[in-house]
């Protein structure tokens, strides 16, 4: 019988609502060049990258000049946590979620294409610090989503195999990355689909195959 032991969350649009965030936050620092990300480029194409990925995109094919991607970089990672400092709060869903998950014996993790002070500024505004073991960021792995990397290190690090463990994601890279791990995987659409009963649904499914 297959038995989950671990669950991986993907962040952005999973566990903080921070999409928009992103979007909003580079296109701040991209509208001083003139050369903003527009809304279907940004489902298409560039949701859930790393930021550095998207800049390499838009050199490619807009021609952004490579020398600006760490300054436009830099920016937008400041522009993000003002608005995280102003509109991150506590989802009782979340916290009830994981707290019962952690509660029941489940090792928890989160894997996300964020930079490592957006990954722990958030998640410690969200209240969720204390159910997490640890939290992969794109800068602890050589290649961010849709690579697996960040997920395979996570189940190295718990020494699971992916059949023990059941990934979280909402967008099409990290979906693939999950996929691509060989881990089990629950979509969401919404944040709020995030609950308790959706995952505990899913693990018994996976459980009962």
């Amino acid at each position: 019988m297959k038995k989950i032991k671990a669950i991986l969350f993907d962040m952005d649009g999973v566990l903080i609502d921070a999409k928009e965030w992103h979007y909003e936050a580079l296109n701040k620092a991209l509208n001083l060049f003139g050369m903003p990300i527009s809304r279907a480029d940004h489902l298409a194409t560039f949701d859930g990258l790393p930021t550095m990925q998207k800049l390499k995109f838009l050199s490619l094919e807009q021609g952004l000049p490579t020398q600006l991607h760490e300054f436009i970089n830099e920016l937008k990672q400041k522009y993000t946590l003002e608005i995280v400092h102003t509109q991150c709060n506590p989802v009782f869903a979340h916290q009830y979620a994981l707290s019962n998950l952690k509660e029941q014996g489940y090792k928890l993790a989160v894997c996300s294409n964020s930079v490592r002070n957006s990954v722990e500024t958030m998640i410690s505004k969200a209240g969720l610090d204390k159910y997490l073991e640890f939290k992969i960021s794109n800068e602890d792995v050589n290649l961010g989503k849709p690579s697996p990397e960040m997920y395979l290190k996570a189940m190295n690090s718990f020494s699971l195999s992916p059949s023990e463990c059941l990934i979280i994601e909402d967008n099409e890279n990290g979906i693939k990355a999950a996929k691509a791990s060989g881990g089990h995987l629950l979509t969401v659409k919404e944040v709020s689909e995030v609950n308790l009963t959706n995952i505990m649904n899913r693990i018994k499914e996976i459980e009962g195959e």
